[in-house]
């Protein structure tokens, strides 16, 4: 898929790992956590946001060209060095956007400071076991069938990853797929401890969801905006799981007009 050329590429050392980051724009911080199939560099959705806000897009360690922590072994991990790449770069007072299982580790983040958080917003999060159905196993099935599912029908897989997927794509979700294994495969994408904890986070959230997600049930949406004192709901139609890649004007007037209330 073709990607916009505004972000410019950077890495920053954190705990002796080298983080690659893309920022683009300026105005008040924005950061964006990626979906587990890895990141797809500058997108269409970072560079609608780049005209209103300064866009921190951290390739998460253990996926792409970040390096790669061997001992962690939860999205909590992710997130801690997540927050000591925002210090090292003096970011507070941010907006911080999580999609899919990028939404699980924003919302430990959030547990972890909600100080340096002035609006937060979850994009179909995993992170919550749905108390009806279930998160698609994507280790129990095809990478390609998993990405195909994340998107609202096979057009859209089409006009996003082609009839065939590159050999290059198709490495970086095996790569990507390795290191959410070590994270999250047991129990799979959800946290007994986040529903606990996730009820004393009163920054301003928006759950949205894909009116077409097969991945993540609504009902975990429905489940982060009852817990948290602060979140509303709201979907977006047309979209499944990879609402920035579907939708990424739509996603990014929501992101833009939350933040301004």
């Amino acid at each position: 898929m073709n990607a916009t050329t505004v972000g410019e590429e950077r890495s920053a050392q954190v705990v002796g790992l080298n983080l690659r980051y893309w920022e683009g724009g300026t105005g008040e911080p924005l950061v964006v956590v990626h979906h587990d199939i890895g990141s797809s560099g500058w997108t269409e959705f970072y560079d609608t946001l780049a005209g209103r806000f300064r866009v921190l897009v951290p390739e998460l360690p253990g996926y792409g060209k970040s390096d790669r922590p061997a001992w962690a072994r939860h999205p909590r991990d992710i997130a801690m060095i997540l927050q000591l790449w925002l210090d090292k770069l003096g970011v507070d007072g941010a907006v911080l956007v999580g999609l899919g299982f990028g939404g699980w580790i924003a919302a430990e983040m959030a547990v972890m400071s909600q100080r340096r958080l002035r609006r937060l917003v979850l994009v179909g999060a995993m992170g919550i076991k749905p108390s009806e159905g279930e998160i698609m196993d994507q280790m129990m099935i095809d990478l390609k069938d998993y990405v195909e599912a994340g998107c609202a029908d096979a057009d859209a897989y089409t006009r996003l990853f082609g009839e065939e997927v590159e050999r290059e794509q198709s490495m970086v979700w095996d790569y990507a797929r390795e290191m959410t294994a070590r994270l999250a495969w047991k129990p799979y994408m959800f946290s007994h401890q986040l529903p606990h904890l996730i009820g004393g986070v009163e920054t301003p959230t928006l759950v949205v969801w894909g009116s077409q997600n097969r991945v993540v049930p609504l009902i975990c949406g429905e489940s982060y905006a009852r817990a948290m004192p602060n979140a509303r709901l709201e979907t977006v139609e047309d979209a499944g799981l990879w609402v920035d890649l579907e939708q990424p004007e739509k996603l990014a007037e929501l992101v833009t007009r939350f933040s301004s209330e």
